[in-house]
Formats: structure tokens, sequence, C-alpha cells
């Protein structure tokens, strides 16, 4: 295991601290400190940017982050039974790594981070990643505060990002990451890397802004797929129904043919599909 700093080895944090990751919470800590300094230097050049972390736990990814030059690291950790641990790095690196405590999903990332130069780096929490990252590729203003996500999801989920049209993952999830964003996973993580293991392997996604996505309305797109997505089975006249008594009409506008199912249309069809439906029925 690489020494990246001179802190303990967080086996020895975690037994000072009495850091028994907890199910609850969607804790698996990556105690690993060649898989963690991986992840930071996959995250891009940290130097001039703050990173945005959520659910640093012991501060495995925190120490890597901050040993890979980024000028700050603003941690945000629900477990206060943390925050001890977290304090010893904080004054290892000082003036570099601000530890705010609260639950990543009512925080405001733009008012922590003041929203310059933003890279988002985590092992997120299994319970919460992915509205997390819904979250991120859904705002409002695009291009978006952040730079970079480079996040650790379950696999299944990571799959599920990157999905391309044809594919059993592809769904909701793909649709809109792939509408806003490039990239997909870098690299796969065994769960013996883990403490405890989890059941199921995991993988680094990193993700850039796609900086001109096609025009689209995001609430349309986002009601459109999930009623195509809620019935996959069915053909698009008869999943879109509940949207509007037209949707037959409307999928021929979009270029797409009504007898089509959802996991057939690639990005483009369903942006032209959420703006064919948006131009009948705008919110």
């Amino acid at each position: 295991m690489a020494q990246i700093d001179t802190l303990p080895p967080l086996r020895e944090v975690i037994a000072t601290h009495g850091l028994n990751a907890k199910k609850s919470l969607g804790q698996n800590f990556l105690l690993d400190l060649n898989l963690t300094s991986r992840i930071a230097r996959s995250a891009g050049n940290l130097e001039d940017c703050t990173v945005l972390e959520i659910g640093p736990g012991p501060g495995g990814l925190t120490r890597a982050l901050l040993a890979a030059g980024a000028k700050k690291v603003v941690a945000i950790e629900k477990d206060t039974r943390c925050l001890p641990a977290l304090a010893e790095i904080s004054d290892h690196y000082p003036g570099r790594l601000e530890v705010i405590e609260g639950d990543a999903l009512d925080i405001d990332p733009v008012a922590v981070t003041g929203g310059d130069k933003v890279r988002i780096a985590a092992n997120l929490p299994y319970n919460v990643g992915t509205q997390l990252l819904i979250n991120w590729i859904t705002i409002p203003q695009w291009p978006p505060f952040w730079l970079s996500l480079t996040l650790m999801f379950q696999k299944e989920v990571g799959e599920r990002i990157a999905a391309q049209p044809g594919s059993k993952a592809y769904g909701r999830l793909g649709v809109l990451a792939g509408w806003r964003c490039k990239g997909g996973i870098l690299f796969d993580i065994s769960p013996k890397a883990f403490t405890p293991p989890p059941k199921v392997t995991s993988a680094v996604v990193h993700l850039t802004p796609n900086a001109s996505p096609l025009p689209c309305d995001l609430k349309a797109l986002e009601r459109v797929t999930a009623a195509a997505f809620g019935q996959r089975r069915k053909m698009l006249r008869a999943s879109l129904k509940s949207l509007s008594p037209d949707a037959e009409t409307l999928i021929c506008e979009a270029g797409l043919k009504p007898t089509a199912r959802a996991e057939e249309i690639d990005i483009a069809g369903f942006v032209a599909l959420a703006n064919a439906f948006n131009s009948v029925h705008p919110d």
C-alpha cells in the first residue's frame, strides 16, 4: 500500500475512532491508498480547483485528493463519528480542508464551494449516489458549476450511466447523462478493497459537461423518459399515452416509429420526442 502522507494508516484511524461502517448510511470504506490515489488522479488537475467530496468517512480519498495537490477540498459528512478523524487531516493540511457536517442532499453545492473551478470526486454512499448524480446533471444552468464528476458507484449503476441504446442497462439515467455529459466507466474496484466488503463490484465513473447539449426542455425530457422507460416493454404509443392523448401523432412528428420501444431510441430521438411533447403540452 502506498504511503501518501505521514498520517496514520486508515485501519488504525478506523480503530482509534471506532468507525465501524454503518449499513444505514450506505458506508463501505475504501482503505487501499493506491486506489484512492488512482481515483484522485482520474479527477484531473486539481491544483487550481476546489474539490467537493461527499461522504469522506475516515478520509482515505480526502487524503489522496489533498496529496494530489487539490487547492481545497470541501467534504460533506453526515456521520458525526468521522469528524474527529477528518479534523486530524485538516490539521495536517492547514487551510485546505473544510468539513461540513450534514446531508449532501440538503446542502447547496454552489454555496459551499463558491461555484468556481469545482470538481466533484467521491466514493458516494450507495443509498444516495444516484440521486446526487441526477441532481448534478439536471441543474437548470448549463454548463454547470462543476468541471468534472469522478464518482464511485455500484457497477450496475455505472453501467446504467454509460449505457447505449439497445442494451439492457439503457434507461432514463443513461439518456440524461448522455445528453448533458461525456465520459463513462474508467475502472472497476473489487469488493475486497472495502471494509466491510460490499456484495457487488464497484465502478469509478468520470463525466465532463457537454458544453452544447441538443436544445431541449429538461422537464419535458424527464417526463418523456420516465414514461417511456417506466413501461419499457411496451411500444411508445402505449407507454406515452399517459402523457398525451395525441401520443402517436407526436411520436411521428419526432421522426420515430410508434411501435418502437424505449430501449431502441437514442438520445437525439428522445430529445426530438421531448420537444414535440413540449410544443403541445408545455409546463
